[in-house]
Formats: C-alpha cells, structure tokens, sequence
C-alpha cells in the first residue's frame, strides 16, 4: 500500500492537472489558432502545459521547504526525505521555466525555431533586455540556485532562509498575470503572489506528506498531518480571499461569470469549496481515528481525492492566464497623466471625510492584521481557559495597533498616498511612531511563549522560530538602543534622499517593502524604549531619554529640511499627475515637512511620559525589595556599611 501511495497519488494529481488543463483550454479557446501570428499548435498547447509544470513544481519545492521548517524533525529521517522532495521539485521547476521562457518568446513573437543568427539574438534580447523574457531568466536561475541548496543545507536555520529565498523565486511570476484593465495593478500583483505561494504551500504540503510517509512511523504520522493541516487552514482563508479579489478585478460584473472565463473560475471555486469540505473532514473525524488506530488506508483514499481536486484547481488555474478576460485589459480612451504614472484614475479632491471613509484594499495588509489579530486573541484565550492572567490593557493595546495598521494600509490614507506627498509622508510618521507605540506594549512575543505549546521532538513551531529569532546575534545587534536609534532616524535621511524614495513610490514591490521597513525599524525604536517582551540588553532609563530626545530633534530637523527644500522631491511623479485639486506640489511639500516635523509630537510626549512611569515603577520597586531585605536580614547591609565606616576611622 506505502510503495502504490507513493506512485499513484502524484499520478493522479497530475493526470488530473492535466486533463482539466486541456479541456480548460478547449472551452476557453485559449488554445485556438489566433487570426495573425499563430506560434503554431505546439506553442499554444505547449506553453500552458509548461506553466502548469512549473506550477506543480514550485508547489513541491515551498511546501516542502515549509514543512521542513514548521514540521519535521532534525533527528528523524522525514526531513532528509522532504529536501529531496524540494530539491527534486526545484529541479523540475528550472527546466519548466527555461522552456516556458523559450515558448513565450515564440508566441509573442511568432517566429519559428531555426538556428539562424537572427532567431538567436531575438531570443538573447528577449530574456536580457525585456521584462517578460528576463522574468522568466531569473525564475529559471533562482529555481536552480534552491536545487542547489537543498543537496547542500541541512542546518534548520539555515534553512529558513533557503525557504524564503523559495518563495522569491514567485515574485516574477506574480507581476505578470493580467492587469486587470486600467485600475487594480497593484491589487492584481498582490492578489496573485499571495494565491501562488499560499496554494504552492498548501499542494505542496500535502504532496510531501504522502511521499515522505513511509518515514513517518506510528504516532509521528499523525503529529506531522495535525501540523500540516494548520497550515493547510491558513492557505485556505488565503486562497480564497486572493482568488476572490482576482476574480472581482478580471470579471467585473455578475454577468461576466457566464462567459468562458468565468465559468472556469467558478469551476475553480467549487474545487476549492470541495477542498475546504476535505479540510474539515480531516480534521474532524479522520485525525481522531488515526489517532485511535483506526484503518489508514481510508485516510489515504481521501488524500488521493483531496489531490485529484488539487489537479482540478491546478489545472484550471494554468488555463486562466491564458484565457481572455471579460474586463478588458487596454485603456478604451486616452489615459490621464495618473493613470500612464500609477494605473489608476486620479482620486477625487482630498477631504477630512474622503480621508476617513475612502479605501483602497491592500489585501497583504489586510490578511496580515486579520491573522495577527485573530491568532493574539486566541493566544489570549488559551492563557484564560487555562486560568492564566494577562493584562487587558496589553489586549487593547495590540488590537488598536492592528486596526491603525489596518487603516493606513487600506483606508483614505492609502488612496490619496500615490498622488500627494503629505498623503505619503503622513502614512509614514503613523507607521513608524505611532502603530509601534501601541503594539510594542502588547507584548507579542511574551504571549507567543507562554500560549504557543513548546515541541519536544526537535522541530520548530511558530513559538520555537520566534524565540530563535528573539535570542540570535542579529537580534541582539538590532535589539541595542544605539542601533535602534541610529536605524530609526538614518531610515529617513536615506529612504528620502536615495533612489529608494523612488522605487518604494513608484514600484508596488517597493511600496510593500517600505511599509515593512518603517512598521519593523519603528518598532525596534519603541521596544528600545518601553519594551517588555525580553531583549539581550535593556539600556537604563538615563540613557533611555536621552535617545529619545536625541531622535526625535533629528526628527524634527528632517521635517524642517524639507519644508525648506526648494526642489520638488520625485518632479517626475508628483509634479507630472495632472493634478488641478488641492495644493500645489510643492505647497503639498512644504505640508508633508510639517507633518513630518509636528506629527511625532504626540507619540513622543507619550513615549516619554512611559518611559518616566517605568522609571519611577522601578526605583520603587527597587526600594521596596531593599526594605524587604532589611527587614529580613535586620538591617544587615546597613549595618556593615556602619561598620565599615568605623574601621575606617579607627584605621585613621
């Protein structure tokens, strides 16, 4: 049964892929001969079928890589067997790209293969100077770099990083995919890299688990699925919320679900509903009767079925990016200044209540404070069932950050920010000052200890991986108030006055990462400062209020350095918008230097009076654990002191 496992459930995932691939293709006419340019049949099946490929391997390499990391032991042989798994499925991935690069550059072009000069220097040109083509390149030399490193790491730590590097390698793929018409770039690109890692890593998991279980022995099976299906939930809330913003923004209309290619995403939607239903099954009926020793080999049909699903999705995905939209993808009328800088229409004229009541969704961010909510709270909750205290006031602390950081990234502040300065420099002062201030008092980390279960088998769970990265040598350089103070003022001299000012406001990548940046560097300042989660090195309150001080007057010049500037800071993007409401750039600049100068005061006065509470809370603790002293040793150290004093004289 273990050895016809191993063979027939990847089979049947991929006969199934397949099969939904082709017939896809076929009722989408993805596949059909266009009017001008035909590549020829062999490109127009092949390259689908090709992706799909990469697909299913890149699904194999993360979720693999993802088990290693949250499921497997070091000591056990199942790890050794899930790299070769990632090492086997990132070798397969490279090839795939290589010939999905070569089969897009024949049906873009249309020019059939021959070994002529001109044929390769196209091909040359293509994969080294436009973006389609190098897209492809770097999937293919990433894909190839973690082949590598899965024969050569075997260090958990190390490991990580290997994973991480993994889940870049879909980052090219992610900003392809279809625009979605005029608006909704940058929706599109995050819907589409959180749908591709977190079904990579949902395929995946589960494929590794059925290849690698006949090192799983006994009970250590069942603790591998209990662990593989809490990620398979996550995934789930995921990849529906990703796909259902794919498909808001590529269909558009109710009526658009009747045409091709909304009937293959409903046919993808119903798999994932059949999938969710597999989740449920599994969790609450087939884990506790292979925990009781029940019969495994119906678990096991239902893993092959649940895969056969996995083929049906997979495949109708691979399908989608080569069918036609019913929203249609190029601009029916000249597009406006903001529309060819950003893809999107210019905002109407900013208002208070515009400010308050406009959104704009950034699904990233919106996953992000739904999760880190969500799992807070129930840490919480798992403390009370078990009648462990913790403070509501550290509750209401972190919730209330999650929602500021729910706002910035999805509210009024967030439509307006590509298209006014102030807009941008406001979301950056909240992130960096204001959401820490009320996180950093939540105490995250001292909760995941005490509610996440330790593990004991030499795996690492969300509570291992956390204290590891809380104790390394690079926490504890970042964690050092000197280094938190340096990186938290050196942010905005070099983010403002370097090329990076520019890709963060202009590239959606680079938007992402700059939230990161301000919310992590932001946080380590505040942690510095009034922190209680442990750190290597807690600087005295002295030193504590003289950082303080210290940056926020360098805040303070930064903003007055820009309200002075005479340039226009990115002339070419928020002087170009065509803009006819509101301020003028550079009066829109001058605001920006103010509220990078006024808006840290409140957050300032209320790191300040913290830290002089803290203060005082420990001189007055200090002073009551030396009178307990006293009264329990009577006085001792007082009297030695005296006694001291007298040898001294008498000496004399």
């Amino acid at each position: 049964m273990n050895r016809a496992l191993r063979v027939t459930a990847p089979a049947v995932l991929v006969v199934v892929a397949f099969a939904a691939l082709i017939a896809a293709l076929q009722f989408g006419g993805a596949a059909a001969a266009p009017l001008l340019n035909d590549p020829g049949a062999g490109v127009r099946w092949g390259l689908p079928a090709a992706k799909l490929i990469v697909n299913l391997g890149a699904a194999g390499m993360i979720g693999s890589l993802v088990l290693v990391c949250f499921g497997l032991s070091d000591r056990e042989k199942e790890q050794s067997a899930a790299l070769d798994v990632a090492a086997a499925s990132a070798g397969v991935m490279t090839v795939a790209s290589a010939v999905t690069g070569f089969l897009t550059y024949l049906s873009v072009t249309g020019i059939p293969v021959s070994d002529s000069r001109e044929f390769s220097d196209g091909l040359s040109s293509f994969i080294t100077s436009i973006s389609l083509g190098q897209a492809w390149l770097w999937t293919t030399l990433m894909a190839a770099t973690v082949t590598v490193l899965c024969f050569a790491v075997r260090n958990k730590s190390i490991l990580a990083f290997v994973t991480i590097f993994a889940l870049v390698t879909l980052l090219p793929m992610a900003q392809q995919g279809h625009a979605a018409g005029t608006s909704g770039h940058d929706q599109a690109v995050t819907a589409l890299g959180l749908h591709l890692v977190f079904a990579a890593v949902w395929l995946g998991g589960l494929l590794t688990v059925v290849i690698v279980h006949r090192t799983l022995t006994g009970a250590r099976l069942v603790t591998v699925i209990e662990r593989y299906s809490t990620l398979a939930i996550v995934c789930f809330v995921v990849v529906a919320a990703s796909g259902y913003m794919s498909a808001e923004l590529r269909i558009g209309t109710l009526a658009n679900l009747l045409t091709p290619y909304g009937i293959l995403v409903l046919v993808k939607a119903a798999a994932l509903v059949a999938l969710g239903l597999f989740g449920v099954l599994q969790r609450r009926w087939l884990i506790e009767r292979l925990r009781s020793g029940g019969d495994r080999r119906v678990f096991w049909w239902l893993v092959t079925a649940e895969l056969a699903f996995m083929g049906i999705a997979s495949g109708a995905a691979a399908a989608l990016a080569r069918t036609a939209t019913p929203v249609a993808e190029v601009l029916g009328k000249a597009p406006t200044p903001a529309e060819i800088l950003t893809g999107d229409p210019l905002p109407p004229p900013v208002t208070a209540l515009r400010y308050l009541t406009s959104f704009n969704v950034d699904l990233l961010w919106l996953l992000a404070c739904a999760f880190g909510t969500f799992f807070y709270l129930a840490g919480v909750w798992r403390l009370h069932r078990r009648g462990d205290r913790w403070p509501v006031l550290r509750t209401v602390s972190w919730v209330a950050g999650m929602l500021l950081l729910l706002y910035v990234t999805n509210g009024g502040i967030n439509v307006y920010e590509k298209y006014l300065f102030s807009a941008h420099m406001t979301a950056h002062m909240v992130l960096t000052m204001m959401i820490p201030v009320l996180l950093v008092p939540g105490a995250p980390v001292t909760l995941a200890a005490r509610a996440i279960h330790k593990r004991t088998d030499d795996s690492r769970g969300p509570r291992e991986w956390i204290l590891w990265a809380v104790h390394s040598k690079v926490a504890a350089v970042l964690a050092n108030p000197i280094v938190a103070a340096v990186l938290f003022v050196g942010s905005l001299w070099v983010f403002y006055f370097s090329p990076i000012f520019s890709w963060a406001t202009t590239d959606h990548i680079g938007h992402e990462w700059m939230i990161i940046h301000f919310i992590i560097t932001g946080y380590l300042f505040v942690q510095s400062l009034i922190g209680i989660d442990p750190v290597p090195y807690r600087a005295p309150y002295p030193l504590r209020l003289v950082l303080l001080l210290a940056t926020m007057g360098f805040h303070a010049f930064f903003g007055i350095v820009i309200m002075n500037s005479t340039g226009l800071f990115l002339a070419d993007w928020y002087g170009a918008m065509g803009r006819t409401w509101g301020q003028t750039p550079m009066g829109d600049q001058q605001t920006a230097g103010g509220i990078a100068w006024s808006i840290g005061e409140i957050p300032t006065l209320a790191l300040a009076i913290a830290v002089a509470l803290q203060w005082a809370r420990s001189d007055e603790k200090e002073s009551r654990r030396r009178d307990r002293n006293a009264d329990r040793t009577g006085d001792a150290e007082l009297n030695e002191y005296n006694a001291q004093l007298a040898r001294l004289a008498e000496r004399d």
